[in-house]
């Protein structure tokens, strides 16, 4: 059901604790039979105990309870009996004055005319209580907004500038903050280049062998080389530090076959080795070894410098 501004200031009331006993008992009424209300009392107090949490309890003199104790019992002693003055007797009616005569007619004096009287007019005083009540509690709704302003002004403050002061659940969060620095890439720094010429006697290359010393990836160039139906081109490393060839794949049909097989090796073997190609079976070597002797061979020589 909706609620009109007297029953939200009635809960606001409530919950602070400023209503007399019989409008206490109206609202704990309508609690008991209207969820709503009852839903509108507890925000209020949820809302108002903000003002608790902020006020530490404070204990009262053995005094005050001495005085409030005489007090209570001054007011219960027993009063003395009210006694009502007496009402004074009625007075004898007097009796008429004996005639006497009349010695000379006196001139007829004029009457007054009759003063109108107002009738007395009914006055309704519940509008009047009912307007008063209203006020009242608009007076008091405007107390308690003025007093949560300022607790949440104060409470601000607090915050700010003392957090330590406000209990654990009201202290606000530390807050983190992510700074995103963006620093420029470096830039690349040239590798050493190495290239070897593959080719038989002193003919023109049949292939032309690339290495980039960073990444160890090389780079095949088919130049003037083709091979036979059924046949295919296989590349090998043959050094002093290995004890047999070392197969590098297949060189396929297209111009360029790029492959990082050699990052398997060190420097020193890579730029020291002898680079061979010999035809095999289509798919390579079956044996992993050079079944027919090589017939292009060439060595790396370095051909661009590492930047330092």
């Amino acid at each position: 059901m909706a609620h009109s501004e007297d029953h939200i200031a009635l809960a606001a009331e409530y919950a602070l604790g400023t209503l007399d006993a019989d409008e206490r008992a109206q609202v704990e009424t309508m609690m008991a039979v209207d969820t709503e209300f009852t839903a509108i009392v507890h925000a209020w107090e949820y809302r108002l105990g903000v003002l608790n949490q902020m006020v530490g309890s404070v204990e009262p003199r053995p005094i005050v309870w001495e005085n409030i104790k005489a007090a209570i019992g001054h007011s219960t002693g027993q009063q003395a009996a009210l006694v009502l003055p007496e009402a004074p007797p009625p007075s004898e009616p007097a009796s008429p004055p004996a005639e006497q005569p009349v010695v000379a007619e006196t001139p007829p004096v004029a009457e007054a005319p009759p003063v109108a009287v107002a009738p007395s007019v009914a006055v309704d005083s519940s509008n009047v209580i009912q307007l008063t009540g209203r006020v009242r509690r608009l007076r008091s709704v405007a107390s308690i907004a003025t007093a949560l302003a300022a607790a949440l002004v104060a409470m601000l403050a607090v915050q700010v500038y003392q957090p330590e002061l406000l209990p654990e659940a009201l202290r606000p969060k530390p807050r983190v903050q992510t700074v995103e620095v963006k620093t420029p890439a470096p830039s690349p720094v040239p590798s050493a280049q190495y290239v070897a010429l593959l080719q038989r006697d002193a003919g023109s290359p049949a292939f032309i062998l690339t290495v980039d010393a960073a990444t160890r990836n090389f780079t095949v160039r088919k130049v003037g080389a083709d091979a036979e139906p059924g046949k295919s081109f296989e590349l090998w490393l043959i050094s002093d530090r290995l004890s047999q060839p070392r197969s590098l794949g297949v060189i396929g049909g297209s111009d360029f076959t790029a492959r990082p097989l050699l990052a398997d090796y060190d420097a020193g073997t890579i730029n020291a080795a002898t680079y061979a190609v010999t035809v095999e079976q289509a798919g390579g070597s079956p044996t992993g070894q050079p079944t027919s002797a090589p017939i292009y061979t060439g060595k790396l020589i370095e051909t661009v410098p590492a930047t330092r």
